[in-house]
């Protein structure tokens, strides 16, 4: 076990203050090591931690937390922060079943100010601290937003900037530029970072501008007069004026973001400067691995690797696996494509993460990485959809959260065909309740010219993407899961689907199961372990949520006593209370027995683990029946 003289004294960010500040760089070297061996065991997001490890040191070491405010923006990167705030040695047990999140948390822990998760949320949360503070009448605490240049591009952070700079209240947000989110940064606003980051005769203007207005503030000048003077010099700069000043934020940097000690003494200087503040931190995604800076999209959440050779380890590397549902996505996309040059794809900063780089690849001029920008994606789809082309947006479903008001304004208020494909539908394990794409079912099949469906496997997710493909009257959403799907050959040719028409998988007796989406799987491994026992139920396949195969559900009600809807999704409003609906209005008195999400977030495990926590995995399936048909 390794040992980690400095680091294991830290128990509390008060302990930090106790160091010298040559000791500072010696546990900036022990902390990344502890964060390289133990995520090389345990698995979790790395690259982007490695990255912030002098940050986190310095934020805590120079500020008063958790009196001092500190958001981290996303929260993928604030691992070092958890081991500096009294959770080393919880630390393994991070994005487990019982364990620590992988995110900031409020009920977690103190110094967790805001719980993140999704992008670009920070500024607006540390403003409204802020704000708090000064109405309270508590002008002494600091108030510190940490946001990456990826998540900056969320319209969500210009709208906290833009207010921020109107209130004139005192907040410092770091921006942690590192040219990436999970891939590469995409758009303007990364080419005007770089451009800031390359400006050395700016830099020292700025630097310059800065010290005269410290040392007049120091003799007594006052802050009106103080404004007026940074104004005329920072017009001098005419079009090279800086971006973040004209939202009256004061700028300072680009600074080197793994030179602790330089920003220690920055980070001190401005906890004096009042009004809105920005630090411009320039970081390497993946610092101190060199495979994981090399190639720093595959090192954003590798999963376990051997921390001395840099190989990733697969797990049953061996053994042929069906795909992942992403994949399938991304492969069968390109192949509609190439045969429809209408068809277009796009994201909002997830090419990887979807398998939508497998079009951009081969088609770039036609896959748009919209950066995050999820409600940009969605109205952008639309207006590409207006003109006649065929958009394929592609959002993971707790993502498309963010853009809920332009699926219904934009898109199905105008009925445009726009497809969406909701990647990571359903519970997706260890990245836990912010992360779960537990709620689209329930708040797409309520919004009308809405077709909402979901494939059982990787044959109908192609047939669902086919059908899309050629259907213009309206929206249409098809929802997978996350991770692999249940097909070795899932290559299969393209079959005619009619929309809102399910199957029936088995035919049997007494009850009968009615899942949708790929945790049918589930009811046929159930369905499978019954039949040892003698017992049959019928098992059928709905495929369309909205609309609901009305004919099939009640030809299932008429010959079963007993249903049972099965979903990956939130049970209030979900596909289970569609068939209750759809019996309501018939008349039917079946018993309704709905195996879902319930109602409450869920925190992080493995799939599986979940699944049986909410008793829709097969073994929760097969006690259910058995009870309901009397077997013990």
């Amino acid at each position: 076990m390794e040992f980690y003289a400095l680091l294991e004294k830290i128990n509390h960010p008060s302990d930090l203050k106790k160091l010298k500040e040559d000791e500072l760089v010696s546990l900036s070297a022990e902390l990344r090591a502890f964060l390289i061996d133990t995520i090389s065991k345990y698995g979790g997001h790395f690259s982007a931690n490695l990255g912030v490890i002098e940050l986190s040191i310095a934020l805590h070491y120079v500020f008063n937390t958790p009196e001092d405010k500190l958001v981290w923006d996303v929260g993928h990167q604030a691992y070092a922060h958890k081991v500096l705030t009294g959770r080393r040695d919880e630390f393994p047990g991070n994005r487990k079943k019982g364990g620590i999140s992988g995110f900031p948390k409020r009920k977690e822990s103190e110094y967790d100010a805001f719980g993140t998760g999704h992008s670009s949320t920070s500024i607006s949360a540390i403003l409204g601290m802020a704000v708090a503070a000064a109405l309270q009448g508590n002008k002494s605490r600091q108030h510190i937003a940490v946001i990456g240049d990826g998540a900056l591009t969320g319209g969500m952070a210009f709208e906290g900037l833009n207010h921020a700079g109107s209130l004139d209240t005192n907040v410092l947000v770091v921006l942690n530029d590192n040219s990436i989110s999970i891939d590469p940064s995409m758009g303007a606003l990364k080419n005007y970072l770089n451009s800031l980051a390359r400006n050395e005769a700016n830099s020292e203007f700025r630097e310059g501008v800065a010290e005269t207005i410290r040392h007049a503030r120091d003799q007594g000048v006052a802050e009106s007069v103080l404004k007026k003077m940074e104004t005329t010099a920072y017009q001098l700069l005419g079009k090279e004026g800086n971006f973040f000043e004209s939202l009256n934020f004061q700028y300072f940097g680009p600074v080197d973001g793994h030179d602790i000690l330089g920003l220690c003494k920055e980070l001190e200087r401005l906890k004096s400067i009042p009004g809105p503040k920005l630090l411009h931190v320039l970081t390497l995604k993946g610092k101190g691995f060199e495979p994981a800076e090399k190639e720093q999209t595959l090192w954003h959440a590798p999963g376990t690797f051997d921390k001395l050779s840099g190989e990733i380890i697969q797990k049953n590397a061996q053994e042929k696996k069906a795909p992942k549902y992403q994949d399938v996505f991304g492969h069968t996309l390109l192949e509609l494509a190439l045969k429809n040059q209408k068809i277009v794809g796009i994201t909002p900063a997830m090419p990887s993460g979807c398998s939508m780089d497998i079009m951009m690849e081969a088609l770039p001029d036609r896959v748009f990485d919209v950066g995050i920008a999820e409600q940009h994606a969605v109205t952008f789809s639309a207006g590409l959809a207006s003109e006649g082309l065929i958009p394929f947006c592609n959002l993971y479903s707790t993502f498309a959260q963010r853009a809920y008001d332009q699926i219904i304004h934009d898109v199905c208020v105008q009925n445009l065909p726009v497809r969406f494909c909701l990647d990571r539908a359903g519970l997706v394990g260890a990245d836990g309740p912010t992360h779960h794409g537990a709620f689209d079912i329930a708040f797409l099949r309520c919004l009308p010219n809405m077709v909402v469906a979901a494939p059982l496997n990787e044959h109908e997710l192609r047939n669902m993407m086919f059908l899309a493909s050629t259907y213009d009257d309206g929206p249409i959403s098809i929802r997978y899961p996350r991770g692999n799907g249940v097909l070795i050959d899932w290559r299969n040719s393209f079959q005619e689907l009619s929309i809102g028409k399910g199957q029936i998988i088995q035919q049997g007796k007494g009850t009968a199961i009615l899942s949708i989406g790929a945790i049918g799987n589930e009811a046929i491994k159930a369905c499978k372990l019954l039949q040892e026992n003698g017992i049959r139920p019928t098992h059928a396949d709905l495929r369309f949520i909205k609309p609901l195969d009305e004919e099939l559900v009640l030809q299932l009600a008429e010959n079963h006593p007993s249903l049972i809807t099965l979903e990956d999704g939130c049970l209030d409003g979900g596909f289970g209370s569609a068939v209750l609906e759809c019996l309501a209005k018939h008349g039917k008195t079946n018993r309704v027995i709905r195996l879902g999400v319930p109602d409450s977030f869920i925190e992080q495990g493995s799939q599986q683990e979940l699944y049986a926590q909410c008793k829709m995995d097969a073994n929760g399936i097969v006690q259910l029946i058995k009870k309901l048909d009397g077997v013990k």
